[in-house]
């Protein structure tokens, strides 16, 4: 379930400059699937490893996009995006709140609806994934209909940690892959950012990883590594953690590092992959605005426009 969407408008006098703030609407989940996306707010940071922070990342994030221009060069004005809001979160263990959110979720993908997420911490990447998966899926709400799904994953990490005594935002992808997920390609991990023991499960499972280090020698080539990786599965979903990106490009996340990606890469590439009409889904986590010390709070504006540019790609 989830709360009522809050009122969009724009901030521009000027009655030409048309801005998401114009063009995203109110909807109920039950209208979902009659827009093109619907964003969807996950304000929970309970399972964070690091710094908390992002459960206040839907509203920065929405109202940084509301002042955002609607117009993107090749593709035209983005439109048809509809706002759902804030889903209505378990109380208890993370575990509580994975097992309630998929529940939300399996109903936006049986509603046929395309969510965009706006977290909220990496552990919610689990309950948005979950419902896709076919084969040893464990909640009678999944939907997944046997088909292969692989993730995209734009982050510093790899984020597969074992479940000790819980899930937490490092544990995501162990999760999805015992849960039967087929391939995941992590764009932007850091050298030094990870343990040997979780790059070698990695490529057990058959992952590729995609250094922030590679993406600056050419975003062309790590485009074509990321459309290798997931050439074989039939539906793909995206994540963005905003920690993706250098220190200096987002520091109000909940473990900035230097020598992540550009804000301009990081667009190019979400852009790119956004015309994948496999694409079931994207988010974006772990945007914590009270940790941003930048006065234009550069972390939400980044992320506003990075699903502006996912928008954008998806009308390409």
């Amino acid at each position: 379930m989830t709360g009522p969407a809050p009122n969009w408008s724009g901030t521009s006098s000027d009655p030409n400059d048309e801005q998401f703030g114009h063009v995203v609407e109110q909807a109920a989940i039950d209208e979902a699937a009659e827009y093109d996306a619907v964003l969807v707010g996950e304000p929970y940071d309970g399972a964070v490893i690091g710094r908390p922070g992002a459960r206040d990342g839907p509203t920065a994030i929405r109202d940084a996009l509301a002042g955002v221009k609607s117009h993107h060069f090749d593709a035209g004005p983005v439109s048809s995006v509809g706002d759902v809001g804030d889903v209505k979160l378990a109380r208890g263990s993370v575990r509580d709140v994975q097992d309630s959110l998929r529940e939300t979720t399996a109903e936006l993908y049986d509603s046929g609806a395309f969510p965009v997420f706006l977290g909220g911490d990496n552990s919610l990447t689990y309950p948005n994934v979950a419902p896709l998966l076919g084969g040893n899926r464990d909640s009678e709400s999944d939907t997944g209909n046997g088909d292969s799904v692989g993730v995209v994953s734009f982050d510093a990490h790899l984020d597969c940690r074992e479940v000790r005594e819980g899930p937490s935002s490092g544990t995501p992808y162990r999760q999805l892959h015992e849960a039967g997920l087929d391939t995941l390609a992590v764009v932007g991990a850091r050298h030094f950012e990870t343990s040997t023991a979780y790059a070698d499960y990695l490529d057990e499972q058959g992952g590729t990883v995609v250094t922030a280090e590679s993406v600056g020698d050419g975003v062309d080539s790590a485009l074509d590594r990321i459309r290798t990786a997931l050439s074989d599965v039939d539906t793909v979903y995206v994540s963005v953690d905003m920690d993706v990106l250098d220190a200096t490009a987002a520091p109000g996340v909940s473990a900035p590092t230097p020598g992540g990606l550009t804000s301009r890469e990081l667009f190019r590439l979400v852009r790119s992959i956004a015309g994948d009409d496999r694409i079931a889904g994207f988010e974006v986590v772990e945007c914590a605005p009270s940790l941003d010390s930048t006065p234009t709070g550069r972390t939400a504006a980044t992320a506003a426009r990075t699903v502006a540019h996912f928008l954008g790609g998806m009308s390409t």
